[in-house]
């Protein structure tokens, strides 16, 4: 008896994909999936597959925060002086040194911008060494699975690579070492944590942050968008696998 096509199949068949998707399958190194059905793929296959499609994801999400901006003009990254400081900065500010604050602000994220290029190296060799069994867990979890892969696996090394490139950058500001002094008081009174008790490591560990919470929104841009990413197409190719 012979099977009718399944809506998976529908999806992929290269007749009934717009040209769009057609693209998209080739940006994200699928188009060789997307000529076959989806019964038809093998494990292997799946997660590579899946690991193109993530590095490019992380490869979009780096170029888009290691650039003139990338942090700075980006709400859901931009650095600010924590809020154990804002008092002080406050303060500043009515005594006619906002520029300074603004200065200082500026210099933690572009030196968060000068350091997140370290981090493309090290999240597409997380992609290369994922195996399958991790590539199955990921397909599916949640929408942020492989973002949480690639921060257990790339967050302490990345924040090696990253600190002495902020060190380095915020040294020049000469209000960073009065962050310091100032940060020091305010966590021996219980106002910050230990981390934002140094400009140094305050900055890398928001820049860290800043890196994870874009490459969530590619994700999710593959998981949910139709066409652009071609995450439909995704989901129909690896379907079959869950």
């Amino acid at each position: 008896m012979s099977r009718s096509p399944s809506s998976v199949d529908l999806m992929i068949a290269p007749a009934r994909l717009p040209r769009r998707g057609l693209l998209a399958l080739g940006l994200l190194g699928l188009a060789p999936f997307a000529l076959r059905p989806a019964h038809a793929l093998g494990e292997g296959e799946a997660a590579q597959g899946l690991r193109a499609a993530l590095e490019r994801g992380a490869g979009v999400a780096v170029d888009t925060l290691g650039r003139d901006g990338g942090y700075l003009n980006n709400p859901l990254v931009r650095i600010a002086l924590p809020e154990g400081l804002q008092q002080a900065a406050q303060l500043m500010r009515t005594l006619g040194q906002g520029a300074r604050v603004d200065a200082l602000e500026t210099a933690m994220n572009r030196a968060a911008e000068q350091a997140v290029p370290q981090a493309k190296s090290l999240l597409v060799g997380a992609v290369k060494s994922m195996s399958v069994k991790d590539a199955l867990q990921v397909l599916q979890g949640g929408e942020t699975a492989a973002t949480e892969f690639f921060r257990e696996r790339t967050r302490t090394p990345m924040g090696e690579k990253f600190l002495p490139i902020v060190t380095a950058a915020t040294q020049k500001v000469s209000l960073a070492q009065k962050y310091n002094a100032i940060a020091g008081q305010a966590q021996k009174l219980g106002l910050i944590g230990e981390q934002q008790a140094s400009i140094e490591r305050y900055v890398t560990e928001r820049a860290l942050d800043g890196v994870y919470t874009m490459i969530a929104e590619e994700e999710k841009k593959i998981r949910q968008d139709p066409i652009g990413t071609g995450s439909r197409i995704l989901k129909a190719v690896f379907g079959a696998l869950r």
